[in-house]
Formats: C-alpha cells, structure tokens, sequence
C-alpha cells in the first residue's frame, strides 16, 4: 500500500535528517559514560514525575520543582549534556512538526 511505503520513507528520512544523527550520537557517547548516563536519567525520572502530575491536575510539588532545576543548572555545566538537551529539544520540535502537518492532513476526521 502506498500509504505504508510513504510512512516508511518518512521514517527514513528522520533518519537521515541532521537532528536525528547529531542527537543519536551525543545521546549514544552520554549513555556510554556511566555516570553521565546516571546523572541524566535521574534528571530525567524527576522531569518525567513533574509532568505526570502537571497532567493529573495534581498541585505543584514546589520541592520537586526546585530540585529539578537545580539539577539542570548542574548537568548544563557540562558542555556535551547542554548540547544533548538542545540537541534533544530541536529532534522533538522536528517531530512535533511532523506530527503536526499528518493531524492537519486528517482534522476532518478526528
């Protein structure tokens, strides 16, 4: 089906795109060092805990936030883990956009 081999090709081209290949080989050298893997999924863990809560309504935990924050200012000293955040974010806006103009496509739909 023609569909199926578009979508595959756009998987693809992801693939291929600047954002995919620089954040895939920052990611794979941080995920490679130990203890900056450790550092970031920490990071990661909490921002994830934030957000759940922030979308069950839950009140902000104040502490958790703050924590959060000050354990990004901590990992943004680190020139390649700045770099992988903004790295991370431009691939997610990439995506995001991507996602965006399929929805557009089908809105009569939904």
């Amino acid at each position: 089906m023609q569909v199926y081999d578009t979508a595959n090709r756009l998987a693809q081209e992801i693939k291929d795109s600047e954002e995919y290949k620089a954040y895939k080989k920052l990611k794979d050298e941080i995920h490679n060092d130990f203890e900056r893997k450790q550092k970031v999924e920490e990071f990661e863990k909490l921002r994830y805990e934030i957000q759940l809560m922030t979308y069950a309504g839950k009140e902000q935990n104040q502490e958790k936030t703050k924590k959060l924050e000050e354990m990004y200012r901590s990992l943004i000293e680190s020139k390649d883990i700045k770099e992988y955040f903004d790295l991370e974010v431009k691939f997610n806006v990439m995506i995001a956009d991507v996602n965006k103009i399929i929805a557009e496509a089908i809105k009569d739909v939904l």
